[in-house]
């Protein structure tokens, strides 16, 4: 309980964290009269030994088994912004930093992800139950970063924003055009790109569950004649395509197949073709990924630097013609998921248990305090072979977003 003292003390500087331990002694760190407020019990020693030995993974397994809960009123939202604002300060225990620093020596292998391992890591996470899924996202099981044009859009509004932001930048600008849909999810982006814009689109995925569902989804909707979903590794791919487009997926791809990955799209894309990276990415260089994260939620997920990932584009031989960063999006977004999740938690607890309940609670708050709290932000790089693949200034993607919603808005069109 020393350690777990000490660096609790190391830590919060701003707002205060009253701790009650085992023994049923209290103790109280930061004390500042403005900030953050949390009250937690620990269960017993055995759970402050763990979490002092190893914090950035045993603390959520704490809580996962309810070794460490909150008390007073205080929620986990309350406690992680409470830590993750200290630590976004700098206020880490040397232990901390020397344990990270180990971790940075081996997050090559970590990020490893040939085509089986790739496959395996995808179906720990898009493989369980398409109901847990329905029960948080938006109608169309987006799992990316919304569009909030204006922050107070719907979850559902956002979702549909997003999907037409990219289609803008992607030039659709002619029925026909053949697009890559480089892991495409449950389907949604591409059908939209097939019913509001007429493309052809092949998407290709490595999760079983979301290829079943988003062909179905095309057959249902009459579009299985220009949309199919294929179980495919995207390296595997020879066709050639007017458009290629990827949401959500390159923090699965690991830096060392960054390479790999946009060679990939360079030889895939035609001459005059047009290519749309959207993915997380971290404002402070190089660093790793959590290791409860990558334990229990993201095995062989990383969100890269900018840095990290234009060396790969340079090389590949693709232009960069637009990056936009869209910053407090995720945590908008996150935070209708988090929200969904807890009006549903019941119906969720019915299909797993208790500590999946708990381990997504705190997936899903510690994701979204990142983006407020840590500057984590989403990047949409535009590529390209030749520099006139897309006009001279950025105001073809407002006039085509505003395009598409009136054509939507008008009576004869069904939308999306």
């Amino acid at each position: 309980m020393r350690l777990l003292d000490r660096i609790f003390a190391r830590i919060v500087a701003a707002g205060t964290l009253e701790v009650t331990w085992p023994d049923g002694r209290e103790s109280r760190y930061g004390g500042a009269a403005s900030g953050p407020h949390a009250a937690i019990r620990i269960r017993d020693d055995a759970t402050a030994r763990r979490v002092a030995l190893n914090p950035s993974l045993a603390f959520g397994e704490a809580w996962m088994d309810g070794g460490i809960d909150t008390i007073g009123g205080t929620t986990l939202f309350d406690l992680l912004d409470l830590l993750m604002q200290n630590l976004a300060a700098g206020n880490v225990h040397p232990l901390m930093r020397v344990a990270e620093q180990a971790s940075t020596w081996f997050r090559r292998l970590q990020q490893r992800n040939p085509a089986q391992r790739a496959k395996a890591n995808v179906a720990h996470h898009y493989d369980l139950s398409g109901r847990l899924y329905s029960l948080f996202l938006d109608r169309d099981r987006q799992y990316s970063c919304a569009y909030f044009p204006t922050g107070q859009e719907t979850l559902d509004e956002a979702q549909v924003a997003k999907k037409r932001h990219i289609a803008a930048k992607l030039r659709l600008d002619r029925p026909g055009l053949r697009v890559l849909d480089i892991g495409s999810g449950w389907g949604g982006l591409a059908l939209t790109l097939a019913e509001e814009f007429g493309a052809d689109v092949t998407g290709v995925t490595l999760s079983e569950e979301q290829h079943r569902e988003s062909n179905a989804r095309a057959a249902a909707a009459g579009l299985d004649g220009r949309v199919r979903f294929l179980l495919r590794d995207y390296r595997s791919i020879t066709e050639t395509f007017d458009r290629i487009v990827s949401v959500g997926m390159f923090e699965h791809v690991g830096i060392v197949q960054y390479d790999t990955f946009f060679a990939t799209i360079s030889r895939t894309l035609a001459d005059d073709g047009v290519a749309l990276v959207h993915a997380i990415g971290r404002p402070d260089g190089p660093g790793i990924t959590n290791a409860w994260l990558r334990k229990y939620i993201f095995p062989g997920g990383y969100s890269p630097a900018l840095s990290e990932v234009l060396p790969g584009i340079e090389r590949s031989g693709l232009l960069v013609t637009d990056i936009e960063v869209l910053r407090l999006h995720y945590a908008l977004t996150i935070r209708h998921w988090r929200e969904r999740f807890a009006r549903n938690r019941d119906a969720v607890a019915a299909l797993y248990d208790e500590k999946f309940c708990r381990m997504w609670e705190f997936y899903l708050v510690a994701c979204e305090l990142a983006f407020r709290r840590q500057g984590h932000m989403v990047w949409q790089a535009q590529l390209a072979h030749r520099p006139d693949a897309v006009p001279l200034t950025r105001d073809y993607i407002a006039e085509a977003e505003h395009a598409t919603r009136a054509f939507t808005a008008s009576p004869t069109s069904t939308g999306v």
